[in-house]
Order: structure tokens, then sequence, then C-alpha cells
């Protein structure tokens, strides 16, 4: 068994560094299973079982009928802090576009009601905007803001800044909760991200309160293969 696996680690370690060595950059294929057979002297189940880790890890992506490919380098965000994910993209060097779907008062469902503490078939604003990195989609946001804590949200336009960055300016975070999901989306959630059928998308669910005033209520949907989350914690020295 320890030798099947010492195979499996030898082929993800080659594909490895034929990535580090420039044999195979961003976007290019790299071998298959048949060809990493050969190259590698080992049996097509530790060869698939290789490349399936690499897709798993998000090192590589599958194209279907095609191949796998070198994955670009995954847009990664802090789960400690609320960034604007527009800065999030340039400070990577990268360009950001947001495109803007909705925006609408609408009454709150049980679901949102549930969520959010408003009562059914109150009033809440709700957002709709694409986020592109590159003008590839990176973050379709679902937002649900309460029209106590940003009564002049209905009125905005964001094409010149994000609807995370007009609610820090007018109610900052205090408090939030996220939780994190992997989900394969509906039809038009999957059209929005440019992403196939089969393909996991990251579901970060947001919370966001000013004081004791709950702000509002995120759904922001990630292509799995280009985007990531983490964090860094120290705990304090006081007592």
């Amino acid at each position: 068994m320890r030798k099947i696996a010492n195979r499996y680690i030898q082929v993800k370690n080659y594909v490895l560094a034929g990535i580090g060595n420039g044999s195979w950059g961003v976007g290019e294929r790299v071998p298959s299973e048949n060809e990493l057979v050969d190259l590698c002297k080992v049996s097509r189940m530790t060869a698939r079982r290789a490349l399936q880790d690499l897709l798993l890890e998000g090192t590589l992506v599958r194209i279907k009928g095609k191949g796998s490919y070198v994955a670009q380098e995954k847009q990664h965000s802090s789960l400690l802090q609320i960034n604007s994910i527009s800065n999030e993209i340039k400070n990577a060097g990268n360009t950001h576009r947001l495109e803007q779907l909705s925006l609408t008062k609408i009454k709150a469902d049980a679901e949102i009601s549930k969520l959010t503490g408003i009562a059914e078939n109150e009033n809440i604003f709700h957002s709709q905007v694409i986020h592109y990195q590159n003008q590839k989609p990176i973050q379709l946001e679902y937002r649900w803001v309460i029209p106590s804590a940003a009564p002049d949200y209905i009125n905005q336009d964001f094409l010149s800044q994000t609807p995370s960055e007009y609610l820090t300016k007018i109610a900052p975070v205090t408090e939030a909760e996220h939780k994190i999901e992997a989900i394969i989306g509906n039809h038009e959630i999957r059209q929005c991200l440019a992403i196939d059928k089969d393909e996991a998308i990251l579901l970060l669910n947001r919370t966001t309160w000013c004081g004791s005033q709950l702000v509002s209520y995120a759904k922001l949907f990630h292509p799995g293969d280009s985007y990531s989350f983490g964090t860094k914690f120290s705990p304090s020295n006081n007592p």
C-alpha cells in the first residue's frame, strides 16, 4: 500500500515540478492520464489519482473533452476582515469592473425574514451585481439591506463604487458573521459566473452589523477554481 501511495505522490510531484519550471504555464494542458502512464511508468489508476488530487487542490482545472490545464492563481480573501473585493483585485495587480444587474425594493420572504430578523412582507432593499477580475466573473453578489440602516441605498449607482464600499461609509461594520459552503448552483448563477454545470461554486454567506443594527445579509458566489478563502489568527497575549 505504501508503494502505491509513493508512486501516486511521485506522479503528482512530476506534474508540480513541470508547472514550477515553466514546462506548463497557466492555461496550458498538462499530460493526460495515458501520457503520465508512459512518462512516469505507473498504472492508469495511479495517474488518475494524482490528477484528481491536483484538481481538488485547485492546481489544475478540467475542460470537458480536452483535458487538464494549469489553473490561474486563485483570488484570495481573508475571513477576519471585511475588504472590498475591488481593492482585493486591484491590490493583486488586476483590474476590477462591476456590472449592476438589479437594485430593487422587495417584500421579505420567509427565508430573508429568518436571516435578517425583518418581518415577512416588510420592505427590504435587494441588489444583484457581478464583479469581474480582468474581464472574468469572479463574484456574483446578492445583497439584502435593511432600509433603516441605509435608507438611500436604493438610489445608488454602483458603477462607481461597490455596495460594500458604500455601506462601509454609511454604517461601518462592527460585527460580522460568515458561513462558507460549496454548492453546484442553479443555471442563473452558473451563467453569471460563466462556469460549467459540474464546476463547484464557493458561497460565502455574510451578515454584518453596525453596533446593534443589522445592516445587510449577502450571498457571495465565487467560481471554485479561481477563488479561495483563508485567514491567519494570532492569539492575544492579554490574559
